[in-house]
Order: C-alpha cells, then structure tokens, then sequence
C-alpha cells in the first residue's frame, strides 16, 4: 500500500492560546485507555502577552463563521475613547469548532496590512474552544485611522467534513505613552510589488509572513526529494528552502523559513489536539533589515520589491509571501540621502544525494547561503552606517521504505544574523543565532498501526552590544516531543488511539525567567509545571 506518511490539509495561518483553557492538570487515575470524543482545549507552554495597568479600550475587528472561502469583510474604526497614543495593542482571537475537520490556515489584514495569520487546531466530536493573543503594537500607525478589514480561514463544510470555524477577534488599546520602538509608517506593496517609501526614512525593516501551505507538498518541504528518488514528494532538487527578497532585481536579504508542522502534521492528528507543535497557531514573520538599502529607496519613486522561495520547483504553487514594510523617518529632514556600499554574496549551497535502497532509501540535503550588505545614510543626526549580515545552513537526514510503511527526517537549520548601526556615540550591534530542529519517524504496521515519535525545536540566542560590550541578552528554547499511534483507514470511533505529548518553553536572559512544561496523554492535561 503506497502511503503518504506526513500530510496536512490546511487551507492558510498563525498564533496561538498562550493561556490556559479550562480545567488543570486530570489525576493519573482520571486518564483514559485511550483518546474518547472529547479532549481538552488547545493550551501552548508560551508566555502570555503582557498587559499595562490603566485605562484601555476593546473593539472587533472581525467576527465571523468559516464555511468556505469567502472572506469576512468588514470596517475597522479606531477607538475614539483611548485617543491615538497607546503603550501597547493586543490582538486577541477566540475560536470554537466541533465536529471533523482538517486544520485550517487564515489571515486578518486592516488597511492591507496583514496584522495576524494563524491555523486551526482540529476539533473533537463534542467540540474545542481557543483562544490566541498577539502583540500588535507596531501596527498602531495602521490602527490610527478608518481602515478595510479582511479576514479568511478558508475552509470546507460538507457531509464528511462539518466543523464550522467559529471566530472572533478583538483589538485592546492601552492607553500610555508609546515605547518608542513602533515605525512612523506602515507600508504595502502594490499590485505590482512596488514600494514607494517617504524620502526621509531613515530606518526600514521588512517583515515577510512566508508560509508554506495549501494542500500540497510545500506544506511539508522539508520531506521532499530530488526527482531521480521514488517517493510521493518531489521537488526537483530536493529540501533546501530560502526565503529570499529583492530590491530592483539585487538580493537585499535572505533567511531559513521555520519548519511549521500543522495540527494535522505527520499523518498523526492525535499529536497536536492539545499541545500544538511551535509557532503552528503563532507563524512569526520573517523579518530584513532594509536600512542599507534607504538611500536608494529614499528618491521618491516606487521601486520594485519581490519575494521568492529557493527550492520550489517553476510553476509550483503552495507558498504565501505576504510583505509589510516598517519604516521610521527622520523628523527634522525633508529628504534623507544615502548610499550602498557593500553587497557580498557567497555562492549558494543546494545539494542532495540519493542512496538507491538496501532495507531503505536514502537522501542527504547539504544547504548554505551568506549574504552581507552595508549603506549609510545622511540624517538630521549625523550619517549612519547600517550592515546587516546572514548566513544559513541546513543539513538533513530523510530515510524512508517502499511504500513509504517508514518514513523519517533527522534535520537542522540554523539562521544567523548581525546588525550592526555606527554613527553618532558607540557602535551598537544586535546578533541573533537561531536553531531549528525536526526529528521523527512514522511507521505504519501490523493491523495498520500508525505510530508517529517526533521532536521539534525553536531555539534563538539574541545578544545586544553597545561599544563592544553587550548590554542586553535573552534564550529561546520551545521543545515539542511527542508519541501517538492509531489504527489508520477505520472510521475515528475504531481508531483505539493513544498518545502522549509534551512542550517546554524556556525564555530567560537579563529581563528575567520564564519556564513551563505541558504535559498530556489521550488528549488529557497531566502536568503543568514552572520553574522560574
């Protein structure tokens, strides 16, 4: 029997419960045999968004029930009684669904601006509430006026498939004096992907909420294979994906794309009913410092500013690449100019290696990029030099039988970058190294038993120097491990599943500590545990 091991039908995006839903962690003894038609609600070990005290203000934004693809369309007004200075915006969905049905992927834009993408966890029979909450505040130029909301979780309700997705999303404006970090301007690309920026930006980021999705292969790229290899997904030269953007033709920056595996992932649903693999309900925009880039973009003219995925073969679909660009300005000049003077590009690593089979066939994926650019540019305050420098690597383990009955991936990706701003004062310098990590293996036996043993990791080290000497620092480690089986190809109430999961999430550094594992079996919360 020819199987796809790792499939996932979602439909488009992102972020995640950070609190807990209902009850607390059950007794040993109040732990099922196996997964019944009920299980708890959807719960993430991630921190919750912090809140100020003082006065604030709630409004919808959108609120709708997804039965197809017709997008909820609607008015975002800002809030009159919290004026138009806020210390902090929060974004908040809370969703319900019962039934059957496949994870799902959505997005909310306000003003073209897309602010907030998620997926669906997937529902029992007896049905499942969420809830997800976002730190929205570097949208609040976005939020200052009347604005056109959209918001789509495409999704399909038939005989089969009944799960109706329920939700709702509200914004919360704290009321205080604004921290300063914000941009002055929020920007999107026109139908052209062009980008006209105000001639005095002196600061501009890019922010890509890249997604690989849709029903296809891409939803799980990183299993893909060469073309000369026998399995269900090819992708002409194999895994390595890179997530470029250019400038005017000229490669302004490049980086890893997180390795999301969905709530219906690995052909095993029954591990991610309740704790959700990192970032599935919370897909982080990839984020290029363009400053370098500003004297050119400064000139008044649109300039042309495009996204692509390296890897995906021509004509491919099944990757989402929506841009936001954050720009900060310089009030006291007109006009700011400035120059490029450095772009250094590495060559391009893209290789795998196919082992033909004795018990298994094998492939070996080496992938690497670099990339350094630098340009400076003439404020009201001085020049400013800007160099923004990347390097990727990706190494990959893929092994799987005929008829893929055993299919696993032993993989890592690592992403560094380093910003560094020299002008007035110290230079100041920020450098990220990011680890992400994917190792698992699906086996479908006798009787058709499927078992699914995974591990996955989110890990970042993010350090910040001023003259040399570092001021601040902060650790990620999100680690995701879970163990589920069921009896695959029977209706669910013959599937005897069972399984057991659990998340770690440690963020820690000089602004403190926070430490929180989850604990599940047969879709029950066991364990709740902080250490900080």
């Amino acid at each position: 029997m020819k199987r796809r091991i790792v499939m996932s039908m979602l439909a488009g995006v992102t972020l995640l419960a950070s609190t807990l839903l209902g009850t607390g962690p059950a007794r040993a003894a109040d732990v099922p045999a196996e997964f019944g038609n009920d299980w708890h609600d959807p719960v993430t070990a991630a921190p919750p968004v912090g809140k100020p005290a003082g006065k604030h203000c709630e409004i919808t934004v959108a609120q709708a029930q997804f039965r197809d693809f017709t997008p909820y369309r609607g008015t975002y007004t800002p809030p009159g009684d919290c004026g138009e200075r806020w210390s902090k915006v929060v974004l908040r969905l809370d969703g319900k669904v019962k039934g059957r049905q496949y994870d799902r992927l959505g997005y909310l834009h306000v003003g073209g601006v897309e602010i907030f993408r998620t997926s669906t966890p997937q529902p029992s029979p007896d049905g499942i509430e969420w809830s997800v909450e976002k730190d929205v505040t570097r949208y609040s130029d976005t939020f200052r006026g009347r604005q056109d909301v959209e918001m789509l979780i495409g999704n399909v309700v038939d005989d089969t498939y009944t799960g109706v997705l329920d939700v709702k999303v509200t914004l919360t404006f704290y009321q205080g004096r604004p921290d300063g970090k914000s941009p002055d301007r929020v920007l999107t690309l026109d139908g052209d992907s062009a980008l006209t920026t105000p001639r005095n930006s002196e600061r501009i980021v890019a922010e890509v909420y890249a997604t690989g999705s849709g029903g296809g292969c891409e939803e799980y790229w990183y299993l893909s294979v060469p073309d000369p290899a026998p399995y269900s997904c090819k992708a002409g030269r194999g895994p390595y994906r890179e997530v470029q953007i250019r400038v005017d033709g000229r490669l302004a920056g490049i980086a890893t794309p997180f390795p999301t595996v969905w709530t219906g992932g690995w052909s095993n649903p029954f591990l991610w009913y309740v704790i959700p693999g990192p970032r599935a309900f919370d897909i982080k925009p990839i984020t290029y410092d363009l400053t370098p880039f500003a004297g050119l973009l400064n000139d008044g003219r649109p300039h042309r500013v495009e996204v692509s995925v390296v890897g995906v073969p021509e004509g491919q679909a099944g990757w989402s690449t929506p841009v936001n660009v954050l720009v900060w300005q310089d009030e006291r000049r007109a006009h700011v100019t400035g120059q490029l003077t450095v772009h250094q590009e590495g060559d391009l690593t893209d290789a795998s290696d196919y082992t033909p089979p004795g018990p298994e066939h094998r492939v070996d994926t080496e992938g690497a990029h670099r990339l350094t650019v630098a340009g400076y540019v003439d404020t009201s305050h001085g020049r400013i030099t800007t160099t923004v420098g990347r390097s990727l690597a990706n190494t990959s383990e893929h092994r799987w039988t005929d008829g893929e009955t055993s299919d696993g991936l032993k993989a890592t990706w690592t992403d560094d970058e380093s910003v560094t701003v020299d002008g007035r004062g110290p230079a100041r310098s920020t450098r990220t190294h990011r680890i992400y990590s994917m190792d698992g293996t699906t086996t479908l036996g006798a009787g058709d038993r499927l078992r699914t043993v995974l591990t996955l990791g989110d890990r970042a080290t993010t350090v910040e120097s001023r003259g040399g000497r570092r001021t601040a620092w902060s650790r990620l480690d999100d680690s995701y491990t879970g163990d589920a089986t069921y009896t695959a190809n029977v209706p669910r109430d013959q599937r005897h599943a069972v399984g057991t999961t659990s998340e770690r999430y440690r963020l820690y550094g000089s602004h403190g500590c926070y430490d929180r594992t989850l604990t599940t079996a047969q879709g029950v919360l066991t364990g709740d545990r902080g250490r900080c």
